[in-house]
């Protein structure tokens, strides 16, 4: 089943570093602007909408690019 992971830039690091120690280190996942937490509905609504393209990229295309 195509998923996507989705994070926020601070973790890329980390997102990195977890995908190498679980062997697979060109793991794609795609990178919000951080923070999300403290956002209201509409701005996380707003910053959805603006990753929505590399979501789907990333659906259609899969892990092996």
């Amino acid at each position: 089943m195509p998923s996507a992971s989705i994070i926020t830039d601070v973790f890329k690091v980390t997102g990195r570093a977890m995908a190498r120690s679980w062997g697979v280190p060109e793991f794609r996942f795609v990178a919000m602007p951080h923070p999300i937490a403290n956002l209201t509905d509409a701005e996380l609504d707003q910053r959805a909408e603006a990753i929505v393209p590399e979501v789907v990229r990333l659906l259609l295309e899969g892990q092996t690019n």
